[in-house]
C-alpha cells in the first residue's frame, strides 16, 4: 500500500493486486504495536488514507496466475482472465506465520489451552478478553519464545526479528488487563535490538513484575482441568524447572508466504537459502531482484518490523522511478504492477 501510494505520488499508472478481499494484510489482526503500544489501525488508517488520495488502482479478491516477460516489460494474466500490461512489478507478499503443530512438543493443536501470539492479540481485542478453554481468566501464563525461528530441527536457523519483542510486548498487556497474574516467558536470548525495546523489557520486570527464563520448554503436558504443566531447564540457575500454568502462548515466527513461493516460480526470481527472496545485495539493493524490472519490499525479502517496511517501501518506489525513468522514450508505458 505505502509502495504503491508513493509510486503513484511520483507520477507513475500504479495498480495495486490483492488476493483477499481487503487491504491491509496482517495488520489488521494486531492490537497494539510495540514499543509505543499504539493501536493498529492507526496505521492502516494511515496507509489507507494515501490510497483514497492517490491514483492506485486496487483490484481485490485479484491473483496474478501467469507471467509473460517482455522486452522490456511484463504481462500479467490474472485470475479473472484479465491482463495487465507493466514496465515493472513490485513483490509484496509478505509472510506466513509458523505451523506451531509442526512443534508437536508443545501440544498446539493437542492441549485446549496452548495458542500462538496471532490468536492472542485477537484476545487482546475481543469483548471477552484473555480468557481460557473454561472460559475463565487465567492466573498463570507462559510465553514460549523462538518457536519455528532458530530451530535447525524446523529447518528454520533465522532470527524472525520480532518474537522476542512481541513476547515482551504481550506479557505487558496481560499483566495490565489481569494485574494479578503471573507471567514467564520462557526465552533463548532475548534480543532488544531496536529502540525503546530494552526500555520496555526493563518495564516489564521491575513495573510489572513479569518473570523471565532463560532456558528451552522442554516438555509440556495437559492436566485434567485443562491446567499446562511445564517442565523447563533454567539455564541461567543451571537447574531444572516444573511449574503449572493456565495457558501457554506460543511466540511463533515469520516463514516465507506461499504467495512469495508462487510469484517467485512464476518470474523465476532466486530465493535465499531460507526461502525468502535473493537481493542483489543484502546492504546496497536490499529491493533489487535478479530479473530486471522486478522489485521488492518488506517480509517477502527477510522478517521485519513494521516500522522498517516503512524505509522499505519508500526505497523500493524510488528505486522503480530510477528504472522506468531510464527506459527508453519509445518503450515506456510507465505502469507499475
Amino acid at each position: 500500500m505505502e509502495t504503491a501510494t508513493y509510486l503513484a505520488s511520483l507520477g507513475f499508472k500504479t495498480t495495486l493486486i490483492e488476493k483477499s478481499g481487503q487491504l491491509g494484510g496482517k495488520i489488521r489482526n494486531w492490537y497494539k504495536l510495540f514499543p509505543n503500544f499504539s493501536h493498529s489501525i492507526e496505521v492502516f488508517n494511515h496507509l489507507q488514507r494515501g490510497i483514497d488520495l492517490s491514483d492506485v488502482v486496487v483490484k481485490l479478491n485479484t491473483e496474478v496466475v501467469a507471467v509473460e516477460k517482455m522486452n522490456p516489460g511484463f504481462v500479467l494474466q490474472l485470475n479473472n482472465s484479465e491482463k495487465l500490461n507493466a514496465d515493472s512489478i513490485v513483490i509484496c507478499t509478505g509472510y506466513d506465520l509458523f505451523d506451531a503443530r509442526l512443534k508437536e512438543e508443545y501440544g498446539y493443536g493437542i492441549y485446549d489451552n496452548v495458542i500462538t501470539s496471532a490468536e492472542l492479540e485477537k484476545m487482546f481485542a475481543s469483548d471477552k478478553g484473555i480468557i481460557t478453554k473454561s472460559g475463565q481468566p487465567p492466573k498463570k501464563i507462559g510465553f514460549v519464545h523462538c518457536v519455528g525461528s532458530r530451530d535447525e530441527k524446523v529447518g528454520n536457523t533465522y532470527c524472525s526479528k520480532v518474537c522476542c519483542v512481541t513476547g515482551v510486548k504481550q506479557a505487558i498487556e496481560v499483566k495490565e488487563m489481569i494485574p494479578g497474574c503471573e507471567v514467564f516467558n520462557f526465552y533463548m536470548d532475548l534480543r532488544m535490538f531496536g529502540m525503546h525495546f530494552e526500555a520496555m523489557y526493563k518495564k516489564a520486570q521491575e513495573e510489572h513484575g513479569v518473570n523471565f527464563v532463560r532456558g528451552r520448554l522442554s516438555e509440556c503436558a495437559e492436566t485434567i482441568d485443562g491446567a499446562i504443566n511445564l517442565k523447563v531447564e533454567d539455564t541461567l540457575l543451571g537447574r531444572p524447572m516444573k511449574l503449572s500454568v493456565d495457558m501457554l502462548v506460543l511466540m511463533v515466527g515469520m516463514v516465507p508466504s506461499e504467495g512469495t513461493k508462487k510469484i517467485g516460480s512464476l518470474l523465476g526470481l532466486e530465493f535465499g537459502k531460507n526461502g525468502f527472496f535473493k537481493s542483489r545485495d543484502q546492504h546496497s539493493m536490499a529491493n533489487i531482484s535478479n530479473i530486471p524490472g522486478v522489485f521488492m519490499a518488506g517480509a517477502c525479502i527477510n522478517p521485519i518490523t513494521i516500522s522498517h517496511v516503512f524505509g522499505h517501501a519508500h526505497s523500493a518506489a524510488l528505486m522503480v522511478a530510477s528504472y522506468l525513468n531510464n527506459l527508453p522514450i519509445e518503450n515506456r508505458v510507465t505502469e507499475v504492477v
